[in-house]
């Protein structure tokens, strides 16, 4: 891009307000999945530059080859869709936890897209960048956008998008250590399958931007196999919904991060504080947003 030497681009993280996953899989052997979800303030950021070869760093080091990054398999796809070769330097300043159920790998992947487009003068509305997208991970399509949706198919079948919730306050709070992967959380709930809650009402309520009908049709019947193999996240939602302030909680995808929706920022940042200070979890207050990537030139 001619006059500049590199692009910031953020990748904001996820919540999912609705996680419907169905016993039943696809031909390709997904699960069917309906998920209506909303991006959050918090984000990582991606610095991407030119390079004479692609090449991927992650701050702090995530200790994983390169070619497993979701940002470099973005990148390698892109490429082959174009026909183009990738040659992109690009260096992940992570903040969003890694098998949170924040989304934190599709989101990089997604910024990824965007800043590859915005290089090659390429339309983001292509049908062949969502095949991309898809092709990395179910999510990923989601992050393209931003504003509230409901997608179905395996998660990654835009069907409605929705009036955003901008600025409502959320806690984001999290068992310091470890993580659930989101291949684990659903061979566990292949051993024991939970229905999903009705999903019309939340539907109805996304439509209509009936904020106390959405919030009370928070639901994820995911959330039980997530808790299973990892216990302290039922600790964690048993502590956050006896919280002053809490107008619905849950976890959030596969885990591990659970989030409360709170009647204000004063409520979520006390929240965040005292999982901080007393219990000693990882926690975060934040708000959810209305965008997805976001590039600035450098």
């Amino acid at each position: 891009m001619p006059g500049a030497q590199f692009i910031l681009v953020t990748a904001p993280a996820k919540i999912n307000l609705y996680l419907g996953v169905h016993a039943r899989k696809d031909e390709r052997g997904y699960h069917r999945v309906d998920s209506v979800m909303s991006t959050i303030d918090l984000t990582d950021t991606l610095a991407i530059a030119p390079s004479n070869h692609l090449m991927v760093k992650v701050v702090p080091d995530a200790d994983i080859p390169q070619e497993q990054n979701t940002a470099y398999k973005a990148a390698r796809a892109m490429g082959e869709a174009f026909d183009r070769e990738p040659n992109f330097a690009i260096l992940i300043d992570k903040h969003i936890p890694i098998k949170s159920g924040l989304g934190g790998p599709s989101a990089d992947a997604a910024a990824t897209i965007m800043g590859i487009c915005h290089y090659w003068h390429l339309d983001p509305t292509d049908p062949r960048i969502d095949a991309v997208a898809r092709s990395i991970g179910a999510d990923v399509p989601f992050f393209l956008y931003g504003p509230p949706a409901y997608f179905s198919g395996a998660g990654d079948v835009m069907e409605e998008i929705y009036r955003p919730l901008t600025g409502t306050p959320v806690a984001l709070v999290k068992p310091r250590e470890g993580g659930v992967s989101a291949r684990d959380a659903y061979i566990r709930f292949d051993e024991d399958p939970v229905e999903p809650a009705d999903l019309e009402p939340m539907l109805e309520a996304m439509r209509a931007h009936n904020e106390t009908a959405i919030f009370a049709n928070v639901s994820n019947n995911l959330a039980p196999a997530a808790c299973k193999i990892m216990p302290q996240i039922t600790e964690v939602l048993d502590w956050i919904r006896t919280q002053p302030g809490v107008r619905a909680a849950d976890v959030s995808g596969s885990g591990s991060v659970v989030f409360a929706i709170c009647d204000t920022q004063m409520a979520a940042d006390a929240i965040a504080l005292a999982a901080l200070n007393e219990h000693d979890w990882w926690a975060q207050s934040a708000k959810l947003a209305k965008t997805g990537p976001t590039i600035v030139v450098g």
